[in-house]
């Protein structure tokens, strides 16, 4: 068996597959299928200060080789997370070889949400990390996302850093220009690391309600109630594969690669093109024991071709 234990800043991982956000619950969903200390790491779904209930269904819809959702980090709040979730992750009778590894996502409206989320979940004696969330709109600045912006996605960190002493993850989005120069300057902020990619923005359209005697409008016709959502899936692998080995160039610090991965072979194009890490979302929903599958694979390509340690293939390219 090779060594396929990874660190992503202070964050030592037994393996480097983790679960994305928003697709493995809080991870007690999954028990029955998989052992949950024997994945890398769980994301749990997005957690923002307050309570969200979400947008309005219907919020999933299939396309091809993928899947829209537009969920709208529906959560109970961080509160809730702390008094009613965790300790059901960290039972005080537990025996301690059987602590998964949790990272929480964390999403917000402002950097000071940001921040006091943060805060709140930094008081969690098990929780060693937190990805943030920076594809949320800025409520103060018209809407526009904060991750879209090198301003903006500072903004965030800055202000979580100051709030958060473990290890910060920052999740990028795609939406932009040149994901590199977002990298970096997460990274002069102080981010122990970034992943990425968050979904793709995009629609599909119901042709069938098309009515020719009356105007028709996005709403009406789409397949999501606010018209557009995330698009995740095989088919956005390639585009993300490329962003990782962009920001794996471009960056010191580790970077978690996701987008797309379904098997073991996807899992290591994205280890080979520089991510430390990876991170396994909507391949979730197929297959909920898919993790661990992962895990074995990417150990059996080691074995087959002589690999001893995982470090060994990471950023070859």
């Amino acid at each position: 068996m090779a060594k396929i234990n990874v660190n992503i800043g202070a964050l030592s991982l037994k393996n480097p597959v983790m679960t994305a956000s928003g697709t493995f619950g809080f991870g007690t969903e999954f028990s029955d299928f998989v052992p949950l200390e024997e994945i890398g790491g769980i994301i749990v779904k997005g957690t923002t200060l307050e309570p969200r209930q979400g947008n309005d269904y219907p919020r999933m819809a299939e396309t091809a080789s993928g899947m829209l959702n537009c969920v709208g980090l529906q959560n109970k709040g961080v509160d809730y997370f702390c008094k009613n979730i965790y300790p059901t992750l960290f039972p005080k009778d537990g025996a301690a070889e059987k602590k998964p590894t949790i990272i929480v996502n964390v999403s917000g409206s402002s950097p000071e949400d940001y921040a006091e989320c943060a805060a709140r979940i930094d008081e969690l004696e098990n929780v060693p990390a937190i990805e943030l969330n920076i594809s949320c709109p800025n409520v103060k600045h018209g809407g526009m996302a904060f991750g879209t912006t090198c301003a903006g996605a500072s903004s965030v960190v800055k202000a979580v850093r100051k709030a958060y002493h473990k290890t910060l993850i920052v999740k990028l989005s795609p939406n932009v220009t040149d994901i590199t120069e977002i990298a970096r300057a997460v990274e002069a902020e102080g981010a122990d690391s970034v992943s990425l990619i968050n979904t793709l923005m995009g629609m599909a359209i119901d042709i069938e309600k098309y009515n020719p005697n009356k105007p028709s409008t996005l709403k009406e016709l789409s397949l999501l109630s606010i018209g557009t959502g995330g698009l995740s899936g095989p088919c956005v692998k390639p585009v993300a594969l490329r962003m990782v080995y962009q920001v794996a160039k471009s960056v010191k610090i580790p970077v978690v690669g996701l987008g797309g991965i379904m098997c073991a072979k996807d899992a290591i194009e994205f280890l080979m093109a520089g991510a430390t890490a990876i991170e396994i979302g909507t391949a979730n929903f197929i297959d909920p024991a898919v993790t661990i599958k992962v895990r074995d694979g990417i150990n059996k390509w080691l074995d087959d071709h002589n690999i001893n340690d995982i470090h060994d293939i990471i950023g070859v390219l």
